[in-house]
């Protein structure tokens, strides 16, 4: 199956009211092409997974400021000034997550797992609603997966199956989501063919990866 396919063959994959996963941290490891394809999409009503939204000018912050997600579940949101001015207006409903907690939710959702008991956020709005549990003498909180439609993911170097290399801190929150999107969309700075990467430096399988675009950002 050859898995590369144009910008705008991928971003026809995420449509109106899906779920979204983005793979960075404050926008470093993020697929910029692929965010700007969907800015000029217009594509709207989407739920946001993601660690942060970036910068107004940079990563998901660009989808932010175009209004296209009626949700996000985030860790935290203040470079972003345009969330919060959403956020307050009401105009976007915005959870916000503890970072740990959030990659744990991924986690559990790319291994099939149910879900997990946690002491962070015991005393604050993050325990709300949510059940509780002694385990020797201590409070935990339980929180459930997460997973998402599609996940857009960026890497440094991809073979032609999928297999990903990641430059220092773009790995963050990339490998994760790759397990936890029923389809995986990969953005790479470099396209390789199968065999040039040697196995021992591989980052994330290609068994996750159903697409690949270049970008190059």
């Amino acid at each position: 199956m050859n898995k590369i396919i144009s910008i705008n063959e991928a971003i026809e994959k995420v449509q109106d009211n899906m779920t979204i996963m983005v793979g960075g941290f404050l926008a470093n490891g993020s697929p910029e092409s692929l965010i700007d394809a969907l800015v000029a999409s217009n594509v709207k009503n989407l739920t946001l997974i993601c660690n942060d939204t970036g910068f107004p000018d940079k990563g998901v912050g660009k989808m932010v400021v175009s209004k296209q997600f009626k949700k996000i579940i985030a860790s935290h949101v203040g470079t972003n000034p345009e969330t919060a001015n959403q956020m307050n207006s009401g105009t976007t409903e915005v959870c916000l997550t503890p970072q740990g907690t959030l990659a744990e939710k991924i986690r559990c959702g790319g291994n099939g797992l149910g879900g997990f008991y946690t002491p962070t956020g015991i005393g604050t709005e993050a325990e709300e609603g949510k059940e509780k549990k002694i385990i020797n003498g201590k409070e935990y909180i339980f929180e459930t997966p997460l997973r998402a439609d599609v996940a857009i993911l960026k890497a440094s170097v991809v073979d032609k199956k999928g297999n990903m290399v990641f430059n220092k801190t773009t790995k963050n929150f990339n490998p994760i989501m790759a397990t936890a999107a029923d389809l995986v969309i990969v953005e790479a700075d470099k396209i390789v063919e199968v065999g040039e990467i040697d196995p021992e430096h591989v980052m994330c399988s290609g068994i996750f990866v159903d697409y690949i675009v270049g970008g190059g950002k």
